[in-house]
């Protein structure tokens, strides 16, 4: 791409949906929080995520939330954009998750389709709105129906577009042709949500990524990101075949947080891999097959 090809990036280019480092009694181990934002935006990433799935948002509770966005945002001191997750299957909980993150320094928020409910569309469309109205912030719905059970739909995407503050998607719906004619269609700066996909977005235009992978290595998505402005898809192609063992190891198993945080306590950059239930940590055979994946990857 020549640089006034480039596509919007109101979120950056490189996110990472950073996990929730807690002590081994569960509470959240802030200054370890804090030291990892800081190394993840040394590696690569312009955008830091906190309280999404991968942050073990539904079992962390809203003054955590608060004080983990003060934290981080204080050691970030601007270095990269502070985004918060807002989900949660009761909109009046997420609206003041929403209003929360804010006061606490979120720049933007991640809302997704409420889960479990599965309400109809002019239900995602009111629930997604309420929250978008709580706050001043910019957002980035999420489309994720394996873990909602519920899709959003074409026409409700291009409701939520018409507000001036929804600039983004983060799409892990796994249909990359479907986010090409919804990007055209919308206007919408789309980020792929699905680390085996990254590359078939970016090549698709999407603005960037919000990995889970990139814990381990945010070096090699921003390396793709550079490739593929440039115009080099052979380059950026290879980068996603040298990323692809690490992806399988991370994300196999869909088990995200608990195998990032696994990667991370082999790389010696938090002190504890402590998940609060109903997530438990990976097996021996897991945690052995991801520790030689990262060393074959020069990542130990």
């Amino acid at each position: 791409m020549t640089p006034n090809t480039l596509p919007p990036r109101p979120f950056g280019s490189v996110g990472v949906a950073m996990v929730t480092p807690f002590h081994p009694d569960g509470s959240i181990d802030i200054e370890a929080a804090q030291a990892l934002a800081l190394s993840l935006v040394e590696d690569g990433a312009d955008m830091i995520l906190l309280a999404g799935t991968t942050g073990e948002a539904p079992t962390t509770h809203l003054p955590e939330k608060q004080t983990l966005l003060r934290e981080v945002g204080d050691a970030l001191d601007g270095r990269a954009m502070l985004v918060a997750g807002a989900g949660s299957n009761d909109t009046a909980h997420a609206v003041r998750i929403g209003a929360g993150s804010q006061e606490a320094g979120a720049q933007g928020l991640l809302i997704n389709a409420p889960y479990y409910n599965r309400p109809s569309q002019e239900g995602v469309y009111q629930h997604i709105m309420a929250v978008v109205e709580a706050t001043d912030l910019p957002v980035m719905v999420y489309d994720i129906p394996g873990r909602t059970g519920v899709r959003i739909e074409d026409d409700t995407l291009a409701r939520l577009a018409e507000h001036e503050r929804v600039l983004a998607v983060k799409d892990a719906t796994g249909d990359v042709e479907q986010g090409f004619r919804r990007m055209e269609a919308t206007g919408l700066a789309y980020y792929s949500g699905d680390d085996g996909l990254n590359f078939a977005w970016l090549a698709h235009g999407a603005s960037g990524v919000v990995s889970v992978v990139a814990h381990a290595d945010a070096h090699s998505w921003r390396e793709m990101v550079a490739e593929v402005d440039a115009g080099d898809l052979p380059g950026a192609r290879a980068v996603a075949q040298r990323m692809r063992p690490l992806t399988a190891a991370i994300m196999g198993g869909g088990q995200g947080a608990v195998m990032a945080k696994e990667a991370l306590l082999l790389q010696g950059r938090i002190p504890s891999a402590a998940l609060r239930l109903p997530l438990v940590r990976a097996s021996a055979e897991e945690i052995d097959a991801l520790r030689a994946v990262l060393a074959a990857s020069g990542l130990l």
